[in-house]
């Protein structure tokens, strides 16, 4: 940022950009997320060595696949709809205890640790605050048993601009059943999971499976990059005169002022500076 303020360039950031329903049609992080929490299924169910739905045959009865999703965020969120349309079994835990109706409205069971603490628990931009150590100790303690019993397990937890929070320790995974599956979409920051190698698939020596794939959305290019480049469009249209279409900012706006990096030879965001 330094190098581009330096030489005069005017930057802009979309990933700043504020979570207000303007901005919605130019959310990248909404837009990259979404096909993420998809695809982090469709690659578990493809990963793990079962059905995903309960199948009552002449044979006998298969039981769903449980699946269980950290962060009821856009990724998550998708993940617990796609994981419900493929017949698993869902329950899913964010620190936001705002999520708990969004979760159950896609059919999954939301688990409460702190009812108290996670009411409080969300920025007032819509992001998960990072949390304390007991609370952190009090959701270890709440979601042991249910991740021994989980098939699959998606991790989706973020803190922007610091390292991802570390959700499940390896003495947890090595409570899952062989063949059970992870993926953790924080891959990137770090993992949520003991044992996650960044770009890659590792089997632990329990026969857990952990997918740690850090541009998930990639995985979808056709659908990313249709997205992403709608999201840019309404971006600079934003700063477009209608009728003539020269380019005309309004330093006002607050989603000119939320996303602008570097102006006039500084480093201008307040989060950068």
């Amino acid at each position: 940022m330094q190098a581009l303020a330096s030489q005069g360039v005017m930057t802009f950031a979309l990933e700043l950009m504020p979570r207000i329903s303007r901005a919605q049609s130019m959310d990248i992080l909404s837009s990259q997320s979404n096909l993420a929490g998809y695809k982090a299924v469709v690659d578990a169910a493809a990963t793990f060595g079962r059905a995903m739905p309960m199948m009552m045959t002449a044979a006998g009865t298969i039981a769903p696949a449980r699946v269980l999703v950290f962060g009821a965020g856009v990724a998550g969120l998708q993940a617990i709809a796609t994981a419900k349309r493929m017949g698993a079994v869902v329950y899913a835990t964010d620190v936001r205890y705002a999520t708990k109706e969004q979760v159950e409205s896609l059919g999954g069971k939301f688990i409460v640790v702190d009812e108290e603490k996670m009411k409080a628990a969300q920025t007032a931009g819509g992001y998960a605050k990072e949390m304390d150590d007991d609370f952190k100790r009090k959701q270890a303690e709440a979601v042991r048993a249910e991740v021994a019993k989980s098939d699959i397990l998606i991790t989706t937890a973020l803190i922007p601009g610091k390292p991802a929070p570390r959700l499940v320790a390896g003495d947890v995974v090595a409570l899952m059943k062989a063949g059970s599956v992870i993926v953790d979409l924080a891959a990137e920051a770090g993992g949520n999971v003991e044992g996650t190698v960044k770009d890659q698939m590792v089997t632990t020596a329990n026969g857990v499976t952990i997918l740690g794939y850090t541009n998930m959305s990639a995985r979808l290019g056709r659908d990313a990059s249709s997205l992403f480049s709608k999201n840019i469009l309404n971006f600079i249209t934003l700063m477009l005169e209608k009728g003539t279409g020269n380019l005309k900012i309004n330093w006002d706006d607050e989603l000119i002022k939320g996303t602008l990096v570097t102006k006039d030879g500084h480093i201008v965001h307040p989060s950068l500076v």
